[in-house]
């Protein structure tokens, strides 16, 4: 079974609360006997002592009353703090008989029956001191010194324990002590029940502040481990928020920095993995277009190369003697070599900008003006097609940021591409619309709309929607590859979008220089 840090830290703090009243319990019962009898020993040593000391140098039968009181006084309170009886008595005795003779008592001036009392038990004391006879059964002897003996006694009368103290001071005169000594295994087994109910208390108000103490250090804990949860599922939005400034705070910094270091790695690792993916995405897509290049290539190169071939041999056999014929081989030949002369420039140029080798020269420039050059030089296509052209154009310049050559053959393939699919009314319309930022040139023609499948297509090198149109006007599908080119070099938006009657295609150039 799991168990919270909280409730081991409970359980500890319990157990040890609990051994220590246990050995608490024991100790009273083992130890406090000796320890409260040693206490008391030193107790009337010192009792003793002091009692000497008030008695010295005292000439009892010739003390006035009021020095007499004087010293009642200080063994009155000597004897009330310290809780023992004192007696201060003049005993002579014989060594023949053992008897003690004029037992006369100096201190207290108390009751006869205490003297009475007092007398057995120094009787009992002198007969043991002088003549060495046994104190009995209920006497004890715990000290025994030149000046004093101590005794523990059993006083049958009163049926309790006392500790008692003879000592010798000049002149015959004796110190007689006496304190109470009750079984200190009665007040250790009270003392133990009293240990054992204030332990429950202790005990249980113990677990409460355990539990409200723990508390604090587990909360933070807890978070710690859901922060450490949630890194693991590598989510690191979650931050420890505490401010302590204890090895938990410490942790909990280690942790967010940990975290933070994770996720910039983690993003590194997915930033460059992606980069990788691409890289291969754009290597497999290379070896596609290469191999769809050289495939489109063969292809178009295959029908002039075979019609050059097919028209030279016929000259060099000389199939038709007349001069005519033969200025028609000619100029087949001628016409396919100048297709295949364009293509291959084209390609060229496509190759440079797809590649980064076309480097883009960033001009401000007229773009209106680049437009009449390329509409000025195709004037004759128009008249030849018999197409209304529309363009209005703008009373101000626009001026724009691009590379003025590349802009120029994007202006004239729009306008070739509309010049060849041009139908019905025959209209193609230019237009100029400025933004704050970027001018936007459209070129609509009237025609057959391009089907959806096929619009993102038509930028891709060799494609041709009307393969058979196309070969008609001599096209090979690169024209708008290299609008695509040229508009991705500058980094600016192109498109195309179909209308009822026709078709227009349109790009953007910054009117602003860059930033």
């Amino acid at each position: 079974m799991k168990r919270s840090l909280r409730t081991r830290l409970i359980i500890i703090f319990s157990s040890m609360l609990i051994i220590t009243i246990g050995t608490i319990c024991l100790a009273n019962v083992v130890l406090l006997p000796s320890f409260y009898q040693n206490t008391k020993v030193n107790q009337m040593q010192g009792v003793y002592s002091r009692t000497v000391k008030i008695c010295e140098n005292v000439d009892w039968e010739n003390l006035n009353p009021t020095a007499q009181n004087k010293i009642y006084d200080k063994l009155d309170t000597l004897s009330i703090n310290a809780n023992v009886s004192i007696y201060v008595v003049q005993i002579k005795a014989y060594r023949g008989s053992g008897d003690i003779t004029a037992l006369q008592y100096v201190y207290p001036a108390g009751s006869d029956r205490l003297q009475q009392v007092s007398r057995s038990q120094l009787s009992k004391y002198v007969k043991e001191m002088y003549y060495n006879e046994p104190l009995g059964d209920n006497c004890q002897i715990i000290n025994q010194t030149a000046n004093y003996s101590m005794y523990k006694v059993y006083d049958d009368r009163v049926e309790s324990n006392f500790i008692e103290l003879t000592g010798r001071m000049p002149n015959d005169y004796w110190v007689y002590l006496r304190t109470n000594y009750q079984s200190i295994q009665e007040s250790a087994s009270v003392s133990n029940q009293f240990l054992l109910y204030l332990g429950i208390i202790v005990v249980i108000a113990g677990m409460f502040i355990m539990f409200l103490v723990t508390n604090q250090y587990t909360k933070p804990i807890l978070q710690l481990a859901q922060h450490a949860k949630d890194m693991q599922r590598l989510d690191f939005s979650m931050r420890y928020q505490g401010e302590r400034d204890d090895e938990i705070g410490m942790l909990g910094d280690s942790m967010n920095a940990l975290s933070d270091k994770l996720e910039q790695t983690i993003s590194e690792l997915k930033t460059a993995n992606n980069e990788l993916q691409l890289d291969l995405q754009r290597r497999s897509e290379q070896e596609q277009m290469r191999q769809e290049f050289l495939a489109n290539v063969s292809h178009e190169l295959k029908t002039p190369i075979a019609l050059i071939q097919g028209y030279a041999e016929g000259l060099q056999e000389n199939i038709s003697d007349d001069e005519e014929s033969r200025d028609f081989y000619c100029e087949v030949i001628v016409d396919e070599a100048d297709k295949m002369n364009k293509m291959v420039k084209k390609l060229l140029s496509l190759n440079q900008l797809e590649f980064g080798n076309g480097q883009v020269h960033l001009e401000h420039f007229d773009l209106s003006s680049v437009i009449k050059s390329v509409l000025n030089s195709t004037d004759i296509l128009f008249k030849q097609a018999d197409i209304k052209l529309s363009y209005h154009e703008s009373p101000t310049p626009l001026m724009v940021w691009a590379d003025e050559y590349m802009v120029e053959e994007v202006v004239m393939n729009y306008i070739s591409n509309a010049l060849n699919h041009a139908k019905y009314d025959k209209i193609i319309e230019i237009k100029t619309t400025q933004t704050d930022s970027h001018v936007r040139t459209s070129v609509f023609n009237t025609g057959d709309a391009i089907p959806e499948e096929d619009i993102k297509k038509i930028w891709n090198k060799f494609y041709k929607v009307d393969k058979a149109r196309t070969r008609e006007y001599g096209g090979n599908g690169i024209g708008l590859s290299i609008v695509k080119a040229v508009m991705v070099a500058h980094n600016q938006r192109y498109g195309v979008r179909n209308y009822e009657n026709g078709v227009e295609f349109w790009f953007e150039l910054d009117r602003k220089s860059v930033d």
